[in-house]
């Protein structure tokens, strides 16, 4: 799984060394659809040590220009979280599941724009997240009711676009968010919280 994220990581890299797109005016607001991978785990005493839960997310987003540098981004993704190979205890008995979390998340992020052509850009900001459904592999059925429904965090980012058409452009977004509320109800241990990095491609107009 890290391997793979990493090639994808420096695919990205070697990509974007020969894109070049224009800047944005005062007061444009650019529309977008996106599809990602998602890379999901989570920390526990701020230490990783689970397994990846491979997902995806699907978004549509909003991007607000107050001048050519700075502007502000919102969106609403479907995003898969969760963890593999997690720890669970029944009475007696004792194994290993993946958690399979999947949210509503809306990033709110403001978005500095760089570079010659200022087409790459970094974001940031926080995140909420809405849990839809929560569900076990080994077992059938929704555990949602162990969870908490709203999660929460931070969202960072690194972004390029390439200009296709007059008014579309294609992205490419790296991203990672980082949460800060235990997505466990009533845990009494360490908080548990979530971990996402990913790799995402769109179009906005």
């Amino acid at each position: 799984m890290k391997k793979t994220f990493k090639s994808l990581i420096l695919s990205f890299l070697v990509l974007c060394i020969y894109t070049t797109a224009s800047a944005q005016t005062t007061g444009t607001t650019q529309f977008g659809i996106n599809v990602g991978y998602n890379a999901a785990t989570v920390t526990v005493g701020g230490q990783t040590n689970t397994a990846y839960r491979s997902g995806f997310n699907v978004g549509v987003s909003a991007d607000y220009y107050f001048n050519d540098t700075w502007s502000f981004k919102s969106k609403l993704v479907y995003d898969q979280k969760g963890w593999g190979e997690g720890f669970l205890a029944i009475g007696n008995s004792s194994f290993t599941t993946d958690f399979q979390l999947n949210y509503l998340t809306i990033p709110l992020m403001a978005n500095w724009h760089f570079g010659h052509t200022q087409n790459w850009y970094l974001n940031f900001g926080p995140y909420v997240g809405i849990l839809l459904n929560a569900s076990l592999s080994s077992f059938n059925g929704n555990v949602k009711d162990t969870f908490n429904t709203v999660d929460g965090g931070l969202d960072v980012g690194i972004g390029v676009k390439f200009p296709i058409a007059k008014k579309a452009r294609l992205f490419i977004e790296l991203n990672g968010q980082g949460g800060v509320v235990d997505v466990l109800k009533d845990n009494t241990r360490s908080a548990i919280r979530n971990s996402v990095s990913n790799i995402n491609i769109g179009i906005s107009f």
